[in-house]
């Protein structure tokens, strides 16, 4: 294990770089927001990122974050949980966006154990921090195999809360300006289309005869300029797909001129980014991070699960813990 200083925040805050490794695989983890900042098989960087530690804390695109309490969106900033009304951070208009403003890619982890080819950080959340309720511990585990990277996540709390974890890594498999000549799969025949402010209308739609059909390998970008009303709401995808299945299964493929990442989780929902806001970010090298330089697979519960009582519900209490796992497999074609 490689421990090194990263640099420090505008607060002089020092972040601490480690390098976890095993057969081909190579990943550097930060404490801060428990970050995934490069992410390489055979010396070829996968994973967009900064090389500072101050552009992890001014810039706002959740490159490689740990993401909760809470991931993605919740309507109008607050929920009901069993009949109290929790008020959030406005942290995206009206709405609440990956934990609000004291979110777990904003804190610093706590390293609990390193190998050289495993790393596990913890976080602790107070009761009432950015409105959410309990006293809440989360851990995760980032593991390096000889041809891939695992995350297993483990939340605990004192009384009932919601929890959704997801990692923001966003992937470029050919080092590319954009996402062009980059394939998708995803083992998802529905979607939750979205309305105003990207929140899901509670509606699981086919992705037949859709842009959004990827049950089959398509390039990114064939159908993302379509005249299609979801695509313009998010200017492009930036939607949560019905995985089908349950348990730990693969849920999708990313396929690009030489490698192949395949993703498996144990998640009901993955949510598909196509770095929509990206803008011209300087990143590690002095690469430029323009519009869809990248794409997330962010494994996850459904956005806005709190409001939405049809969609599968993602709360832990004192006797039920949250455990997932996912996992992000490199093949060369």
């Amino acid at each position: 294990m490689k421990k090194v200083l990263f640099g420090k925040t505008s607060r002089g805050e020092e972040t601490f770089a480690y390098t976890i490794k095993n057969g081909c695989v190579e990943i550097v983890i930060l404490d801060y927001g428990a970050t995934i900042q490069s992410f390489k098989y055979k010396g070829i960087d996968i994973a967009l990122g900064y090389d500072d530690a101050l552009s992890y804390e001014k810039e706002d695109g959740y490159l490689g974050a740990c993401v909760g309490r809470v991931a993605n969106r919740i309507a109008n900033a607050k929920f009901t949980l069993d009949e109290k009304e929790c008020f959030l951070d406005k942290n995206d208009g009206n709405n609440t966006l990956h934990g609000g403003f004291c979110g777990f890619a904003s804190k610093f982890w706590k390293v609990e154990s390193h190998t050289d080819s495993e790393i596990v950080l913890s976080v602790f959340s107070p009761d009432g921090e950015g409105g959410f309720p309990a006293n809440l511990q989360a851990t995760v585990r980032y593991f390096a195999y000889a041809n891939g990277l695992g995350i297993e996540y483990l939340v605990t709390a004192d009384k009932k809360t919601p929890v959704n974890m997801t990692n923001h890594t966003y992937f470029n498999l050919n080092q590319s300006e954009d996402l062009q000549k980059t394939t998708l799969c995803i083992n998802a025949d529905c979607f939750t289309p979205i309305g105003d402010g990207l929140i899901p209308t509670g509606e699981l739609r086919s992705v037949k005869n859709t842009p959004f059909d990827f049950t089959k390998p398509k390039e990114i970008l064939k159908d993302i300029e379509v005249n299609d009303k979801q695509l313009k709401i998010a200017g492009g995808y930036d939607h949560n797909f019905v995985l089908n299945g349950t348990g730990f299964r693969e849920i999708a493929t990313l396929e690009g001129e030489r490698l192949k990442l395949k993703c498996s989780s144990d998640r009901e929902g993955v949510q598909i980014y196509s770095g929509n806001f990206l803008n011209g970010k300087k990143g590690k090298g002095g690469r430029v991070y323009g519009f869809r330089s990248g794409i997330c697979l962010e494994t996850q519960s459904f956005p806005n699960f709190v409001n939405q009582k049809d969609f599968p519900q993602s709360f832990v209490d004192l006797d039920c813990p949250y455990r997932s796992k996912t996992e992000y497999i490199i093949d060369e074609k």
